[in-house]
């Protein structure tokens, strides 16, 4: 899917909303701004370098504590900002969690 051509409809923010993107390890994180949202997939502007990062799969916490999260995977690169594809919930017996220990090693 290219972008610009999602399915769902897109909410844009006018200054964007703060958030952050953590490795599903916990390992890493970066600040980040979120430029626009639908129910699939959002743009990031991320002003600090994600090369050498596993961008496969990751957190997007929308919250400063963690609470509010979404499991994503990149989908573009275009120099400081990224598509990224919002992950559907894994089976019933194979649930991910996001644990305080991911938050806390990350802040």
């Amino acid at each position: 899917m290219a972008y610009g051509d999602r399915k769902d409809a897109r909410v844009s923010f006018e200054r964007g909303v703060d958030a952050r993107i953590v490795g599903i390890d916990g390992t890493w994180f970066r600040e980040c701004t979120l430029a626009d949202v639908s129910e699939s997939g959002a743009k990031l502007i991320i002003p600090d370098s994600i090369k050498g990062l596993n961008l496969r799969e990751f957190f997007l916490l929308l919250t400063p504590n963690g609470p509010t999260f979404r499991r994503c995977e990149l989908i573009r690169v275009n120099g400081d900002e990224i598509g990224i594809r919002f992950l559907k919930k894994p089976a019933s017996g194979s649930k991910a969690r996001l644990t305080s220990s991911v938050v806390k090693q990350s802040a």
